[in-house]
C-alpha cells in the first residue's frame, strides 16, 4: 500500500478519538443524544485543531445506520463512505475556490431535493470567511430557513469575516488551541503504535514546534521520522527544527545559580557553535524558568517527567526572587535581541544584565578594580563631601514578613498596624483597614471605627474581604462590625503620611546641607528645584 501521511491516517473517526476539544464534542454528543439537531453549525479555530474533522463525525453520526449512542458506529455503509469521501449526500465545498455567486447559486439548486441514501444532505463548506458578499447574500435565506432534510456545517480560521447576518443563523463552537502535552501525549501513541522508538525531549520540542495545531504536530512528526531515520532524538529533532536542546539551556540557568559571569559565557560560546536562534533560545529559558518558580511556590504541581528532577534541584540553588526576576528580564530582553548589533552580542547581554541586576548585599557585591590613577585622584574622606545614602536593601518577601502572623489573643491589647501589617492587604480593602482604628476585639467580633470622610471606601464587598482577612489571621470565625465616627486617634494612614513627610524633610535637610550641592550654588548659581528632592525609599515618581 502507499503511504499514507500520519495527520491523515490518525485522523478521528468518531468523538471518542478527538483530543482537547472536549467542551465542542461534549455539546454535539448531548444534542444528538437527546434528538436536538440545530440546522446551521460554525466552526472556528486556528489551523489544524479539527473543524473539519469534527464536522465530518457529526456528518456520519446524523446518517449512520447504527449509531451507538453519539458516536457513529464506523461500519455502516454511510459511515465507510463518509470515511472514504465518497457519500453522495455529504456535499463538501472549498469556498476559497468557489468564491462567486454564481458558485454559490449552483450549490444551493439541489437543496430541495431529498437526500438519496442517508437521512440528510448535509453540505459541509470550509473556509467559508472567504465567499464573496453577493455570495453571503445568495445564502442567508436557505441558512435560516433550510429544508428538514438538510443541514449546513460551516467552517473558518477566521469568523471576524463572516457577516453578523450569517454568524446570527448559525450554532457557533470555537475551537481551543491544543496545548503541548496533549499533542505530545498523542504523538508518544502514535509512536508507540508504529513501533518507533523516540526520546521524550523529542516528543516535546515537537509538540512546541505545532504551536496548538495538532495536524501541524504530525505533520512535523513525519519529517522528524524521515530526518531522524526512524529513531527520534533529541540532538536530531533539534536540528531539524533548527532550535537548541534543553541540555545547554539548563546549562545556562546552572550558571545563572552560581553567579558565574565565566561559566554563563563559557555556555554561551558552546551554544553559538551550532549557530542557534537566539530568540528560541530565550523562549527556552523562559520554560525552565516558569517550571523553577512553580516548583518553588507548588512543588506538588511540578511536571512529573525525566526533567522534573532537574529542575527540582535548581529550586535549591536559585531564590524565588531571582528566579522572578531572570525571567522578568529574559521576557523584556526578547524585544531588544532584534535591535542588537549581534544576536550572539544581544543574548549576553541579556545574561549579564541578569547577574548584574541580582539583589545581593554590599559586601557580596562585585568590585570592579579602578585603574590607579583614578584611585589616587580619589578625595579623601575627609573632605567634606559624603558618600550618598545607600537604598535601603531589598528582602525577600517571607523574611520581609511581620512576625505577627500569629493568632492574635482575643481581648487582649491588639495593635491594630501590626495586624494591618500581618494581613497583608492590598487595594481598596488595604485602604479601608488603613482608615480604620480598632475599638474592641473578643473572641468572636471585632469593632472598627471609620473616620466618616472616608465613608465612600466602606462597600459591603470591602468589608467582606477584611472580615475574611481577619477570620484568617486570627485562626477563627470573627464578625467584623464598621461604624462611621470621629476618630481622634491617629489611623495607619495618617502614621504612613507622617511618616512619609519625615522622610521628605530630611531628605531636603540632607540635600541643603549637602557640601557638593553648597559648593555649586556658590560656583554656578545652581539652585533646588522644589518638589525635585525624594527620599530613596519613596515610591513615587
Amino acid at each position: 500500500m502507499l503511504y499514507q501521511a500520519l495527520a491523515r491516517k490518525w485522523r478521528p473517526h468518531n468523538f471518542t478519538e478527538v483530543v482537547g476539544q472536549e467542551h465542542v464534542v461534549k455539546a454535539l454528543t448531548h444534542a444528538l443524544e437527546a434528538d436536538r439537531m440545530h440546522h446551521a453549525y460554525l466552526f472556528t479555530g486556528t489551523r489544524g485543531v479539527g473543524k473539519t474533522t469534527l464536522a465530518r463525525i457529526l456528518a456520519k453520526a446524523l446518517n449512520c445506520e447504527d449509531r451507538q449512542g453519539a458516536n457513529p458506529c464506523g461500519q455502516c455503509l454511510i459511515c465507510r463512505e463518509v470515511d472514504e469521501g465518497r457519500f453522495i449526500d455529504l456535499i463538501e465545498v472549498d469556498a476559497a475556490s468557489r468564491t462567486k455567486v454564481e458558485d454559490t447559486r449552483d450549490l444551493l439548486d439541489n437543496v430541495q431535493y431529498a437526500p438519496n441514501q442517508g437521512r440528510y444532505k448535509i453540505y459541509l463548506i470550509d473556509e467559508v470567511h472567504m465567499l464573496s458578499g453577493h455570495s453571503f447574500n445568495a445564502l442567508l435565506k436557505t441558512l435560516e430557513e433550510p429544508p428538514p432534510h438538510v443541514k449546513f456545517l460551516l467552517a473558518t480560521t477566521d469568523p471576524q469575516k463572516i457577516p453578523v447576518t450569517v454568524l446570527s443563523r448559525c450554532l457557533q463552537f470555537n475551537l481551543k488551541r491544543l496545548t503541548p502535552e496533549q499533542i505530545r501525549a498523542q504523538m508518544a501513541q502514535i509512536l508507540a503504535f508504529e513501533n518507533l522508538d523516540f526520546e521524550p525531549g523529542a516528543a516535546k520540542a515537537l509538540a512546541r514546534a505545532a504551536q496548538g495545531s495538532m495536524r501541524d504536530g504530525l505533520s512535523l512528526l513525519d519529517q522528524a521520522i524521515a530526518h531522524c531515520g526512524g529513531r527520534l532524538t533529541d540532538a536530531g529533532v533539534s536540528a531539524m527544527l533548527g532550535t537548541v536542546s534543553r541540555e545547554p539551556v539548563y546549562g545556562l540557568v546552572e550558571a545563572l545559580a552560581e553567579g558565574s559571569a565565566d561559566a554563563l559565557l563559557g555556555v554561551s560560546a558552546a551554544l553559538a557553535e551550532f549557530s542557534p536562534d537566539y530568540q528560541d533560545v530565550v523562549q527556552q529559558l523562559l520554560a525552565i524558568l516558569h517550571q523553577v518558580a512553580i516548583a518553588q511556590w507548588a512543588p506538588d504541581a511540578v511536571r512529573r517527567d525525566d526533567e522534573a528532577e532537574r529542575t527540582l534541584e535548581l529550586t535549591r540553588r536559585l531564590s524565588p526572587e531571582d528566579t522572578q526576576l531572570y525571567y522578568q528580564i529574559a521576557l523584556q530582553g526578547q524585544k531588544d535581541l532584534a535591535l542588537a548589533p549581534d544576536p550572539r552580542d544581544g543574548f549576553e547581554m541579556l545574561l549579564l544584565r541578569m547577574l548584574a541586576f541580582r539583589p545581593q548585599s554590599a559586601e557580596a557585591a562585585p568590585r570592579i578594580a579602578a585603574p590607579a590613577a583614578a584611585q589616587a585622584a580619589r578625595a579623601p574622606a575627609d573632605d567634606g563631601i559624603r558618600e550618598p545614602r545607600r537604598a535601603p536593601e531589598l528582602r525577600p518577601a517571607a523574611e520581609a514578613a511581620p512576625a505577627a502572623a500569629k493568632p492574635i489573643a482575643a481581648g487582649g491589647a491588639a495593635d491594630w498596624p501590626r495586624m494591618l501589617g500581618a494581613m497583608n492587604l492590598a487595594g481598596m480593602t488595604r485602604q479601608l483597614a488603613s482608615h480604620c482604628v480598632l475599638r474592641t476585639l473578643t473572641e468572636h467580633s471585632c469593632e472598627l471605627a471609620l473616620d466618616p470622610r472616608q465613608a465612600q471606601i466602606h462597600t459591603p464587598n470591602v468589608a467582606n474581604n477584611l472580615e475574611n482577612a481577619l477570620q484568617k489571621l486570627l485562626g477563627r470565625p470573627i464578625k467584623l462590625s464598621i461604624r462611621s465616627e470621629t476618630v481622634r486617634e491617629e489611623t495607619p494612614a495618617a502614621a504612613e503620611q507622617r511618616a512619609q513627610a519625615e522622610r521628605q524633610r530630611d531628605a531636603e535637610l540632607e540635600i541643603e546641607n549637602d557640601a557638593t550641592v553648597h559648593a555649586l550654588k556658590e560656583t554656578f548659581g545652581a539652585q533646588i528645584l522644589p518638589g525635585s528632592t525624594r527620599p530613596l525609599d519613596n515610591t513615587e515618581p
